[in-house]
């Protein structure tokens, strides 16, 4: 009887790779690939929606007071009532851009 210990790898059914299942790169390429396909994002979810959705809100914020300010300053020009047009339309604007949030993030009552 020969005791052939050439061979120190133990036996196994190799991976569809052809690689050794056994081998710590094969373990560590194979943990590595079930990460990657974990976290990653999935479309139309995630960060990805999140990112969107507060893009929305900024924007909502920002046209409802600034075309509240522009609209105010031009009513002051023309009808002589500073700052009384451009009070009363940026709070127009506020309460506007308020709105289209609350509608925004699906909650009712608005």
């Amino acid at each position: 009887m020969s005791d052939d210990q050439s061979d120190p790898a133990p036996t196994g059914d190799p991976a569809p790779d052809g690689t050794d299942p056994h081998t710590l790169d094969a373990r560590l390429k194979a943990a590595q690939a079930r990460e990657a396909e974990r976290s990653s994002p999935r479309p139309g979810t995630g960060a990805d929606a999140n990112y969107r959705a507060g893009n929305r809100v900024l924007a909502d914020l920002l046209g409802g007071l600034i075309g509240g300010l522009f609209l105010g300053w031009v009513i002051d020009q023309f009808a002589g009532t500073q700052p009384w047009g451009l009070l009363g339309m940026m709070t127009l604007g506020i309460i506007v851009a308020f709105r289209n949030i609350v509608r925004n993030s699906g909650q009712t009552g608005v």
